[in-house]
């Protein structure tokens, strides 16, 4: 069955952070470290390569969920995506970070995801303002981490 695009709903955040792209590309695959500073995604495991399949664990409410999506894209410096899905099309998440230089010691980093599939709608109503608070969380985690 095609999918139909109009439907697809969306999140995406973003911040500047006073460091080079490299910096931040470090600090954000840098998974072993997550724990330490990353209020959202708790733990990740795997490497940040095209094909490779993370095991993610995030904040979620009171709780945590762990998923185990696909690195989709991972170019240094500039953008990293996966793909999560639940089985029979119910919900996907395309989750995105890109890094754009603004200067040699400055970013502007995008972070947001991509929500398709028949549930997305449903979620997104119950946990999209949840979900786009804790980007920002990170976001604002990261600048601090990557600014130090």
């Amino acid at each position: 069955m095609p999918y139909n695009y109009s439907d697809m709903k969306s999140i995406q955040t973003e911040i500047i952070i006073n460091a080079s792209a490299t910096r931040v590309w470090q600090v954000l695959t840098n998974f072993e470290k997550h724990s330490a500073w990353n209020p959202f995604i708790l733990n990740i495991s795997g490497k940040p390569q095209v094909g490779e399949t993370l095991r993610v664990e995030m904040k979620n409410g009171k709780g945590t969920s762990v998923f185990t999506p696909k690195v989709l894209v991972a170019e240094p410096n500039k953008a990293f995506e996966w793909l999560g899905k639940l089985p029979l099309g119910m919900f996907n998440g395309q989750h995105f970070f890109r890094i754009e230089e603004i200067s040699a010691t400055q970013v502007k980093f995008i972070h947001g995801e991509n929500f398709s599939g028949w549930l997305a709608g449903l979620l997104l109503s119950q946990i999209g303002e949840q979900t786009q608070q804790s980007f920002i969380a990170m976001n604002k985690a990261l600048k601090q981490q990557a600014e130090a």
